[in-house]
């Protein structure tokens, strides 16, 4: 799951893409090579989220924000159909300035990971090893948010 790196001189590597909760818990991690685009880790994630257990029963997330890197119908055709409103920025017809507000929280989730050394640098070689280190990474973000 490693790429050819478009602003590394060519070098393999490798992004984490992570969709987080309204207040920065990280809900599902996934990765991808470098040359992908994000569009298409998003399907993947939005799979990957858990359901929320409430007093109603499991429930999933109500609503996606998303820049302009994730602008294309089918996407949202794909959210609509798993009952998720997006708010995803168009092309060339809005500023990505508007999402700051929920943008930087993403931003800050993702910099966690950090703060733990096998997600932060990337020593296994199999995919699967390395996406079970983020997610054990994910839950123990999530564990010290919730403990505070």
């Amino acid at each position: 799951m490693t790429g050819p790196n478009p602003t590394g001189r060519g070098k393999s590597g490798w992004k984490i893409h992570l969709i987080t909760g309204r207040n920065g818990l990280p809900l599902s991690p996934g990765i991808s090579g470098a040359n992908t685009h994000d569009s298409l880790g998003l399907e993947p994630l939005v799979r990957g989220i858990p359901p929320i257990r409430s007093r109603h029963g499991p429930r999933r997330p109500a609503k996606l924000h998303a820049d302009k890197g994730y602008d294309y119908d089918h996407l949202r055709r794909r959210l609509r159909g798993r009952g998720i409103r997006h708010r995803i920025a168009r092309k060339s017809m809005e500023s990505s300035t508007r999402l700051g507000r929920h943008r930087w929280v993403v931003e800050r989730t993702v910099s966690w990971p950090a703060g733990c050394r096998r997600p932060h640098r990337r020593h296994e070689r199999e995919a699967e090893h390395f996406l079970a280190f983020a997610g054990v990474a994910a839950a123990l973000i999530g564990y010290r948010r919730l403990t505070k």
